[in-house]
């Protein structure tokens, strides 16, 4: 995964905790996560394993697809 892909999954999942007025902690907690990975992830400094991405979907009530469609459009975006 890019650094520009991290970076969306990132800001996608931030956006949305944050909408939920979650904290990192919370989410950490909920998908049984640390909260540094999450505050990892947000940054865009790591790419969420495929568990790790059902997981945060899940508490977050996100689509999945959704989550790696974006990326797979982006990837589309940057070759052209």
């Amino acid at each position: 995964m890019s650094t520009e892909q991290k970076e969306l999954i990132g800001n996608v999942i931030s956006h949305n905790r944050s909408k939920r007025k979650m904290t990192q902690q919370q989410l950490a907690g909920k998908s049984n996560l640390s909260r540094s990975y999450i505050a990892d992830i947000e940054a865009g400094r790591y790419a969420p394993s495929v568990k790790s991405l059902v997981s945060i979907a899940n508490v977050l009530n996100l689509d999945l697809n959704f989550l790696l469609k974006l990326t797979e459009i982006h990837r589309i975006d940057k070759s052209e």
